[in-house]
This record gives structure tokens, C-alpha cells and sequence, in this order.
């Protein structure tokens, strides 16, 4: 890339080089960084200084450190003449060194995530089994410890028994990372741990260091762009590598660390307590709502690969415990039932058998469980000894277990050997149970021409061909492998029968078993849930179904349109409501209710932590059973690194489990009731300021116009289209994720919070609002939310978007709104600033908001030029590339898109 050369007499003129190190580290040390963390992001930073100096053009280095240094001091004073003089410096480059200004920024803030990804890390390690710290309240081993005081051993007993955590992985195009740049980013996390571990000065520490560099080097030469959309297939096998790096040997031991919290010196010498909870869900190849990509044989491959994923990794576990288990015949004795295994498979297997006794002499334990990974993978590659389901491996295994410890072996029994039975009972030979989605519209649309005879559309055939995929992958891989079958847009009883009135068009009396899945999506057909459900439940195909399940139904609820429709305060409101009501119809019923939460990453589609979601929960919604959606950035956000996970997993469940208690059920139906005069108001004041807003006349075109919406359709994100409609004239055909993308890119975030400033002011009384805020779980969550989505906003920065739009009117209403919000949520937080009751929260926007203004600062560089032109020349096409730079530079620095 070439540039103009940048003077460097100009870089430092005022203040000085030494001052302006003196601002940053004040900066730096002021945001109450921990020492070592601050120590990581000074190397990492330094680390990135060194290749800019190296590989850049000349003067990107104090280019860089110049626009960092006015940013910081724009944040630092916030004076209009410090935020001017950073607007200046971010307008003065050439387009092509705005180009390389905004890839070093974008490299500086995954170098950022990193080190505080790694700070979190160390933390959980040093805080890991220590008793009384801080966080033990919100584990399942506390959760447990308050269900047993509640409601007596044996029913704390069977609810930990009932405990399921349902994660459902998505491909909703999130993600503005490449899955090259996460490997980077991954290798640099390996490296920063090996460094902590070496000796200071040492040769393997400067060993690290290097290879550091040379990472980091490879950080800012990989293009941060995807050149290409990625397939269906692609986006499953990169779903694929959060399994193999992380939750195939993580969840067996969250369910262990919770064992030894419950049982102590038990655990690990006698059958655990706690069950396999977690169920792992995957849209990834199954999602067809909108993307015309996703089809019948994506299906069948995305089924075929997660299948090779968990035999390859089941095999390698066998391998790897079958090898330890040196355990004689003589000393431990293997039971008939071992003996008689090991007869069929050398009677199987001939060879195979004689080199697995020929490397194992009398260890029976072990010839067994060699077998079982030889058997194994001849599951995965279709040979004829393989298993044909989970539960004859199960049943193996358990034989070994008893075998084991009824020879005294307990340890070996119900260590390794448990760990096996864990990931068996949770995976399976599936990995993920795919769900298909699809639009109640293509359902209708398919059976009026199926009923109308003729030829069939190509459209129509791929709908009933969905189905023979689904019985495939059942025959093949087992019931858990498919079968859910999610109603997009669910607005009638007979939406739901149309789903099975296919199958039969596709099969005939012998389709495939299915569970079809409601989703209650706008604020209409959520106010109109139970009287479907209450109708569709008496279908024979359902009742039939639900008989086969203990009577057991799932209902799916979407946040994302439900809060582009009505607004984020009334929709969570009607969320609550729609579950409070379908709660109460589904105990009357008698029916085990699975509720399903359509949640994304951002708080303008119902994110934000979700323990805290989960215990402001109506009473029966939970009932020890949660299952959401988790997509994009949130995928490796919570499940990227082990010790992460782990306690994202512990903190969920332990919600989960504690929700049903009758304390916190208490304390959510109570509030609700005393507060529901306040709830009315709020959803009736915040819907009609969010109407004012977004029904006025053109506001469609002019929110295209102020954000980069048009733009980040051009981003290679997902294989999804990012709307259904070709135009932008309404808001109907816009999806969830770029309208909350595009307002999160202009620093607005307007689809997290607008209207909860004026729900709150009508209310009016301040003490009754704090009242509410201490005691009514809804709404604690909803403001907590909100403060946390208001601190990533930028008042001067959102100016500037706003007034690209000819429309002050528009403008003006979204900035009272936003002062409005921002003046109610600090009193209701206390304190005189946002997020001041979560310093830790507080402290990672802090670092992190000069430097993404920065960013935005570019950003809106490029889109004043592509508004304000028309040519559609080659300036365009640079301009639209560093709107595109900025866009993924903000979103690593937000850690947020949609």
C-alpha cells in the first residue's frame, strides 16, 4: 500500500512526545486497570508499535499515536475544541493512510480483547475452589445449597436431576472477525500464557516475546476483510472449531467441578450427582428463514460433519483413557459382562483384537475400551462393527464402570471412565441437535401449490425434500439429531399443523418425528400465544407426539422484531407477559413448558447477561430448563476459552436451577404485581415515543441515510442476506440484526434503550422508581441493560451521524431522548456517571471508548463522502473500503454488533 509520507516534525508539536506519553499512561492507570493487565496491554501494544514502525509506510506509527493521543484527550476534558482537533487529525490523512490508520486501530483493539480475555482468565484460576470469594454466589453448587434449605433434600435432589442448559448456536451474521484473525488471535492467547509461565528474562520467556511479535506481525498483515461471503458450510465448520478446541473436554468438567463442590472427597469414587445438563443446538445449516443458501443437502452436510467431529473426538478420548487404564487382571479382575464384550469383538475383529492384547497383556480394562474407540471409528467411516447408536456405547461403558468398581477400581470407574459417559450422554454421535427453521409464509405458499396440483416450483420441492434430509440424518445419527422444526412468524394454530401436513406430502404415513416449535416473534402474535398454543396441543399429530415425551411442548420467543416493532422497553414488557401467561396455561395444562429464547449478542435483541435475564423470569417459565440462541461474537465470547466457559456454563445453570425456588419466584411474581401500575405506563408512554419516532413520514430512508446500514450489507459476514426486501422504504423487510447493527455503528445504540427515557419521566415519581428498581427483577435487568448499552454510546460522535440526514426534527428527537435516558438511568444506578455500580464493566468500556471513537471518527469520514457523492468512481469504491475497515474496527472495539 502506498501513502503520502507524513512529516514527522508535524506528529508532536503540542504537546510533546514525553507529554504525550504522560497523557496516555494517566489515562491508562486512571481507568483502574489491574497491574497486570496494564502490563499486557502495554506489551501487546508495544508489540504492535514495533511492526507499524517495521511493515507500515512511513509515519503510520506517529500518525497512529497522534490521532490515539487527541482522542484520549477529547475523552479525558471533553471540551468541543479537544474533539474538533481529533476530527481534524482523522480528516487530514490520505484515504490511504485513513486505510492503514484504521487497521492499526482495529489490531490494537483485538490485542486489547485478548489481554482482557487473559486478565479474566487469571482471575477465575486464582478465584477457582478458594472459599468466600466473591462469585460463589452464582454457581450451581450455591444454587443447589439454597434449593436443599428451600424445599428439603429429596426435591433439590430430583430438580439438579431435571437441570438442562440448552445453548442453540446460529449463524446470524455477527461475526465481523475472519475466522483467520480469531486463529491469530487465539495462537497470541497461548503465547501471552506461556509467557506469564516463564521465568522473567528467561530464554522460553524471550521465546514467547518473539514469537509474539512475529504473531502479531501476522495479526496486521492477514486482510480484515473477507474478500467473500462465507457458505452455510463454512460458517458449520467454523461453529466446528469452538467444539473441538473447546466444549467437547470442557463440559465434562464443569459437570465435575460441580460434583466436587457438592460431594467433596466423593466425588470422583462413587456415582455423581450431578447429570449431564447441557444439550448443544445448532441453526448452522439449518436456518433456511430468509437464506435461500441453506438447503436440503447443506442440511445433510452440516448433520454429516458434526457427526465426524464428535466420533473423531470420542475416539481420541477412548484412545487416550483406554491407554491409562494399566490396571491388571489379577489385581482388578474384569466382570462377565467385560469378558463377554471382549469375546464378541475378538470374534469381530479378529486382528485387531490380537494387536490390542498383544500391547495390553491381562489389562482386560483396557483391551475393552481400545475396542471401543476401534469400534468407534468404524462408526464414523461406516464399517461393519461400528455402533449403530449412542446408547450401545453407553451401555459399554457402563459395563466397564461396574466392572471397575466392583474390582475396587472406583476411582478409575468414576474418573476417566465417567468422563466418557458424560460427553456420550451429552453429544452423543451428533455433537449438535440441528433445528430447522423456516417461514410460516414459504409453509403456506408450498401447500397451496401442492394442493392446487400441477407442476411443483423448485422452491416447493426443496420444502418437502428439508424433510427426507431430516429422516435421513434421524436413521442415520439418532432422534436427538433432528427433528425440532422452528415456525418463523408463528400467527396461527395452523401455521404449526401446516409443518406436519407437509411431512405427509413428503412421506406419506411415515414421516420423520417431529417437534414443531412456535416462535412468537412480533408483539401481536406474543399477546396471541397461549390461545394457539391452547388450540394446537389438541392436534393429533401434537398430542401424539407430546405423549411419546412426558407431555412435554417447546415455545420459541423472538426478541429481536418484537423490539424493532414495538420498541425495547414494551417489548420487554410483552415479553414478560407473553411467558407469564403462557407459563400459567401450560401448569394449568399440565404440560413440561420449554421455553426458547430468541436472544442475540446485542441488548437491542434482548442480550446482556443472561443469569441475571433468567432469574427476572415469571414464575414456572424456567423450571430448571433454559435453552437461547447464542450467535456470532457471543459463540466465542462465552465459549472461546475453556475457563470461560465453564463459568459462563456454572452461572447459567446456576440461574436456572435457582429460578424455580420458591424465594425468587416469590420475589419476581410479587414485584410484578406491586409494579404493574408502573409497567402499564411505561409500555404505553415508551411505544408511543418510539411510534413518534419510527412511523413519521420518510424515517426509513433517512435512517439509512444516518447510519451505515446499506454499507454493512456489503460486509462479508454470513451467508444470510441482510434483509428480506430490496428496499429500505419500510422498516418490515429490514431483519433485527442490521437495524441494531447499523445503530450501534453510528455510537447510538437507539435499539437498546429509545424510549425508556420517557417511559420513566411520565412515571414520574423518583422514589417509587428506585423502590422498583431495588426490588422488581425486570426492571433492575431492563436499566442495567440500558446503562450498559448508553455507555457505549457517544453524544458528539452520534451528532455527527445524525446530521447526515436532512432531517433535524429526527435528530433532535433522538438526542433528547437520549439525554433523557441517560439523566434517569444514573439517578435510578446512582452516582453521577454510567456503570458506576459495575466498575468492572465500567473500566472495559472506559479503555476502550477514545480509541473506538477514533474509528468512528474515520468512519464517518468515508460516509460523508459516499453520501454526499454520486459519481460512482474508483474514490467510492476507497471510501466504501475504509467505511468497511471502520465497521469491523468498531465492532471488535464495541465487542458488539448485532
Amino acid at each position: 500500500m502506498t501513502t503520502e509520507p507524513t512529516d514527522p516534525a508535524r506528529i508532536y508539536t503540542e504537546p510533546t512526545r514525553t507529554e504525550a506519553i504522560r497523557v496516555i499512561g494517566r489515562f491508562e492507570a486512571g481507568r483502574g486497570i489491574p497491574d497486570e493487565m496494564r502490563a499486557d496491554v502495554r506489551m501487546l501494544g508495544a508489540l504492535l508499535g514495533q511492526v507499524l514502525q517495521e511493515c507500515g509506510s512511513p509515519g503510520l506509527f506517529e500518525d497512529v499515536e497522534r490521532l490515539r493521543l487527541a482522542t484520549i484527550q477529547a475523552y479525558e476534558d471533553e471540551s468541543t475544541e479537544a474533539f474538533e482537533r481529533a476530527a481534524e487529525i482523522a480528516e487530514s490523512f490520505s484515504i490511504a493512510r485513513a486505510d492503514e490508520v484504521a487497521r492499526a486501530f482495529t489490531c490494537y483493539f483485538h490485542l486489547v480483547n485478548l489481554a482482557e480475555e487473559h486478565q479474566r482468565v487469571r482471575v477465575l484460576r486464582e478465584r477457582d475452589g478458594k472459599p468466600g470469594r466473591e462469585d460463589a454466589a452464582d454457581t450451581v453448587a450455591a444454587a443447589y445449597a439454597q434449593l436443599r434449605r428451600e424445599v428439603g433434600d429429596e426435591e433439590a435432589r430430583r430438580r439438579l436431576g431435571a437441570l438442562r442448559f440448552h445453548p442453540v448456536f446460529t449463524a446470524h451474521p455477527t461475526e465481523a472477525r475472519r475466522r483467520a484473525v480469531s486463529g491469530s488471535v487465539r495462537r497470541l492467547s497461548e503465547l501471552l500464557t506461556q509467557h506469564d509461565a516463564s521465568s522473567d528474562g528467561g530464554a522460553e520467556q524471550h521465546r514467547a516475546h518473539r514469537r509474539m511479535l512475529e504473531e502479531v506481525d501476522t495479526l496486521w498483515r492477514t486482510a480484515p476483510l473477507r474478500a467473500q461471503k462465507p457458505s452455510p458450510t463454512d460458517e458449520v465448520r467454523t461453529v466446528m472449531s469452538v467444539f473441538d478446541e473447546t466444549l467437547f473436554t470442557t463440559v465434562p468438567h464443569v459437570y465435575r467441578r460441580i460434583d466436587d463442590a457438592l460431594r467433596g472427597e466423593e466425588s470422583g469414587a462413587s456415582t455423581p450427582v450431578v447429570p449431564a445438563f447441557v444439550r448443544v443446538g445448532s441453526w448452522v445449516g439449518g436456518d433456511r428463514d430468509g437464506n435461500p443458501f441453506v438447503t436440503a443437502s447443506v442440511t445433510r452436510e452440516a448433520a454429516q460433519i458434526a457427526a465426524d467431529h464428535v466420533l473423531r473426538g470420542l475416539e481420541r478420548a477412548l484412545d487416550r483413557i483406554g491407554r491409562t487404564l494399566t490396571l491388571d487382571a489379577e489385581g482388578t479382575p474384569p466382570s462377565e459382562a467385560v469378558v463377554a464384550l471382549w469375546a464378541a469383538f475378538s470374534a469381530a475383529e479378529a486382528d485387531a483384537a490380537a494387536e490390542i492384547a498383544a500391547r495390553s497383556p491381562e489389562e482386560p480394562h483396557r483391551c475393552v475400551v481400545l475396542a471401543f474407540a476401534q469400534r468407534v471409528a468404524a462408526t464414523r467411516t461406516g464399517a461393519s462393527n461400528g455402533y449403530t447408536k449412542p446408547e450401545e456405547l453407553l451401555a459399554d461403558l457402563r459395563a466397564v464402570q461396574d466392572s471397575l468398581a466392583a474390582s475396587g477400581a472406583k476411582r478409575h470407574a468414576f474418573g476417566g471412565i465417567q468422563h466418557l459417559i458424560w460427553q456420550v450422554e451429552t453429544y452423543g454421535f451428533h455433537l449438535t441437535e440441528l433445528e430447522v427453521r423456516q417461514h410460516s409464509q414459504v409453509h403456506r405458499e408450498a401447500l397451496a401449490e401442492l394442493e392446487a396440483g400441477g407442476e411443483r416450483s423448485e422452491r416447493t420441492e426443496e420444502v418437502l425434500e428439508v424433510f427426507r434430509a431430516i429422516a435421513e440424518i434421524q436413521s442415520t445419527y439418532g432422534l436427538r439429531a433432528a427433528g425440532r422444526y422452528v415456525v418463523s412468524f408463528t400467527q396461527s394454530a395452523e401455521d404449526l399443523a401446516n409443518v406436519h401436513r407437509l411431512a405427509r406430502h413428503a412421506f406419506g404415513d411415515h414421516a420423520p418425528v417431529l417437534d414443531v416449535v412456535p416462535l412468537f416473534e412480533t408483539f401481536a402474535d406474543l399477546q396471541a400465544a397461549p390461545e394457539i398454543l391452547a388450540e394446537v396441543v389438541e392436534f393429533p399429530e401434537f398430542r401424539a407426539r407430546m405423549a411419546e415425551t412426558g407431555n412435554r411442548l417447546e415455545v420459541m420467543l423472538g426478541y429481536s422484531d418484537s423490539s424493532k416493532d414495538v420498541g425495547p422497553v414494551a417489548a420487554n414488557l410483552a415479553l414478560y407477559e407473553a411467558q407469564e401467561k403462557i407459563a400459567l396455561w401450560a401448569q394449568d395444562a399440565g404440560i413440561a413448558l420449554t421455553l426458547f429464547h430468541g436472544r442475540g449478542g446485542a441488548l437491542g435483541r434482548g442480550g446482556g447477561p443472561a443469569n441475571s435475564a433468567i432469574l427476572a423470569q415469571p414464575p414456572h417459565s424456567v423450571d430448571g430448563r433454559f435453552k437461547l440462541t447464542e450467535q456470532g461474537e457471543v459463540i466465542f465470547a462465552r465459549y472461546g476459552e475453556p475457563a470461560i466457559a465453564m463459568r459462563h456454563i456454572d452461572q447459567v445453570a446456576a440461574a436456572t436451577l435457582l429460578a424455580s425456588s420458591p424465594s425468587v419466584e416469590e420475589r419476581t411474581s410479587g414485584a410484578a404485581a406491586r409494579f404493574a401500575d408502573i409497567a402499564q405506563t411505561m409500555d404505553a408512554a415508551s411505544r408511543e415515543r418510539f411510534f413518534q419516532l419510527v412511523k413519521a413520514d420518510g424515517f426509513a430512508p433517512w435512517f439509512a441515510t444516518v447510519t451505515p446500514m446499506e454499507e454493512i450489507g456489503l460486509l462479508a459476514l454470513g451467508s444470510r442476506p441482510a434483509r428480506r426486501g430490496l428496499s429500505v422504504e419500510s422498516l418490515e423487510d429490514l431483519r433485527a440484526i442490521p437495524w441494531v447493527f447499523a445503530w450501534t455503528q453510528a455510537r447510538i445504540n437507539l435499539a437498546g434503550w429509545f424510549g425508556l427515557g420517557t417511559a420513566l419521566e411520565t412515571v414520574g415519581d423518583e422514589k417509587l422508581l428506585a423502590e422498583a428498581y431495588r426490588e422488581w427483577p425486570l426492571l433492575r435487568t431492563m436499566i442495567d441493560n440500558v446503562a450498559m448499552s448508553l455507555a457505549k454510546t457517544d453524544e458528539r460522535i452520534a451528532r455527527r451521524y445524525l446530521a447526515l440526514g436532512d432531517r433535524e426534527d429526527l435528530a433532535q428527537l433522538v438526542l433528547d431522548e437520549l439525554v433523557l435516558t441517560k439523566e434517569w438511568v444514573m439517578r435510578l444506578t446512582g452516582g453521577t456517571g454510567l456503570l458506576e455500580n459495575k466498575p468492572i464493566l465500567q473500566r472495559a468500556v472506559a479503555l476502550r471508548s477514545p480509541y473506538v471513537d477514533a474509528l468512528s471518527l474515520l468512519q464517518l469520514r468515508a460516509l460523508r463522502e459516499l453520501r454526499s457523492s454520486a459519481s460512482g468512481s474508483g474514490a467510492d469504491d476507497e471510501q466504501r473500503r475504509l467505511l468497511l475497515l471502520s465497521v469491523s474496527g468498531v465492532a471488535a472495539g464495541l465487542q458488539n454488533t448485532g
